[in-house]
C-alpha cells in the first residue's frame, strides 16, 4: 500500500503478557491522547494474566464464585466500564484493543461490533473453519461455541476495550463465569478445535492482518513493544 492510497494510518503495538490493571490505564491514557490528537489510530494487541471481568451490564448470578475463590486460584475480578456482561482473559488469548476514532462515513455503533466480529471470522477461515454471527448476540460463532467475544467502549467516537480471541486459551477458566451471559452457549478456541496448540504469534499476526483489511487502515508504525510484565 502507499502513502496516498486513502486508507488511513494505523499504529500496531504488541505488548506481550500485560497485567489487567496496567491494561486499563494504558487505554485511559491512549484514549485520551487520541481524543486530543496527540497520538494516530492505535491497535493494542497483547495477553492478560488470568482475569474476570465485568461489563457494564453484567448480572452478579453470571460470577458463579465469589471473589475470594477467584483470588485463590489466582485470577483478579475488574469491572471494566465496557459494554457487555462477565468474560475471562488468560494466557493463549489474543486480546485486541482499538483505540480509533471512527471517521464520520462509520459512525454506526451496530457497524462497528460486527466489523470486529468479521475480523475474527477471517481469521477462523484461515484455520479452516467457518466461524459466524448469531443474531441478537455479539461475538463469532464456531456452530453454538464462542471463539471470540467483543465488549466495546466509545466515547466521542473514540473505541477503547474491543475483542478477544480463543488460541490456546485454558477454557476452564470459563467455568468461573457464565461467558457474556450467555447461558445455551459455549466456548472454543483454535487448540480444541484443532487438536493442537497453536502459534499465538502467528495468530496475533492474522488478526492484525484482517483489522487492517475490514478497516480500511494503513499499518504505517509495525513494532513490537517491550511486555508491561515478563512472560
Amino acid at each position: 500500500m502507499t502513502a496516498d492510497d486513502g486508507r488511513r494510518p494505523l499504529d500496531i503495538r504488541r505488548l506481550g503478557r500485560v497485567p489487567y490493571r496496567e491494561g486499563l490505564a494504558l487505554q485511559e491514557d491512549l484514549v485520551a491522547q487520541r481524543k486530543a490528537g496527540a497520538i494516530q489510530d492505535t491497535l493494542l494487541l497483547l495477553e492478560h494474566d488470568p482475569v474476570v471481568t465485568l461489563g457494564r451490564n453484567a448480572r452478579e448470578e453470571n460470577l458463579l464464585v465469589p471473589e475470594a475463590l477467584l483470588k485463590a486460584r489466582g485470577v483478579e475480578l475488574f469491572e471494566a466500564g465496557r459494554g457487555g456482561d462477565v468474560t475471562y482473559h488468560g494466557p493463549g488469548q489474543v486480546v485486541g484493543y482499538p483505540i480509533v476514532e471512527i471517521p464520520e462515513d462509520r459512525r454506526d455503533v451496530h457497524r462497528y461490533v460486527r466489523d470486529l466480529e468479521e475480523v475474527m471470522i477471517r481469521v477462523c477461515a484461515r484455520h479452516g473453519f467457518e466461524a459466524r454471527r448469531i443474531p441478537g448476540k455479539s461475538g463469532t460463532f464456531v456452530g453454538e461455541d464462542k471463539i471470540g467475544a467483543i465488549g466495546v467502549r466509545i466515547s466521542r467516537w473514540v473505541t477503547s476495550h474491543g475483542f478477544a480471541f480463543n488460541v490456546n486459551t485454558n477454557l476452564s477458566g470459563f467455568d468461573l463465569i457464565v461467558p457474556c451471559g450467555l447461558k445455551d452457549q459455549g466456548v472454543t478456541s483454535l487448540k480444541k478445535l484443532l487438536g493442537r496448540d497453536v502459534a499465538l504469534d502467528d495468530v496475533r499476526e492474522e488478526l492484525a492482518a484482517e483489522f487492517v483489511e475490514v478497516f480500511a487502515f494503513r499499518p504505517v508504525v509495525d513494532r513490537d513493544q517491550t511486555p508491561v510484565a515478563s512472560r
